[in-house]
């Protein structure tokens, strides 16, 4: 069970109510919960293949100022040309779908994780929570995104929640 400060947390950071939150999945150095691990089921019954949603808006607007600077087009040219990346990518995808299949089966996104592993690279929010949620040495792309970005957490909280 999420204790209920960190879904209050999470709130605030999104600025809605979380859906499917099964656990926190790494919390940032502020204490804050900066991913969450998500069911790969809604409520509603929409299949979910975000396993690792990065909540923290600090974070999410470096990673967006990065994708505009044509980062992952970078990324995605290397795939190309350098086999052993290729093949580290597609073991972090591997990784993430087998987290997933851990919370459950979802045939709709049987096979497809998130962030356009294992061929393409769409999405550095969900590289980077990957890298945060599993560890380091997983997603190399989502390494590369946490060390672009720097100490998101250096000047506080991104979020107060007072209360509980």
């Amino acid at each position: 069970m999420i204790d209920p400060s960190d879904v209050a947390a999470v709130h605030a950071q999104l600025g809605r109510e979380p859906r499917a939150i099964h656990e926190v999945g790494h919390r940032c150095p502020c204490g804050n919960p900066d991913v969450v691990t998500t069911e790969p089921r809604l409520p509603n019954g929409a299949p979910f293949p975000t396993t690792y949603y990065l909540t923290c808006p600090r974070a999410a607007s470096r990673i967006g100022t990065l994708e505009g600077s044509g980062l992952m087009k970078e990324m995605q040219d290397r795939l190309a040309d350098d086999p052993d990346l290729a093949a580290a990518y597609r073991s972090a995808h591997e990784r993430y779908l087998a987290a997933r299949a851990e919370l459950g089966s979802v045939p709709e996104i049987e096979g497809i994780s998130a962030g356009g592993m294992p061929d393409r690279v769409k999405c550095l929010h969900v590289l980077a929570g990957q890298s945060l949620a599993q560890g380091r040495d997983v997603n190399p792309f989502g390494d590369e995104v946490l060390e672009l970005l720097g100490e998101w957490w250096k000047t506080g909280p991104c979020v107060e929640v007072h209360g509980g």
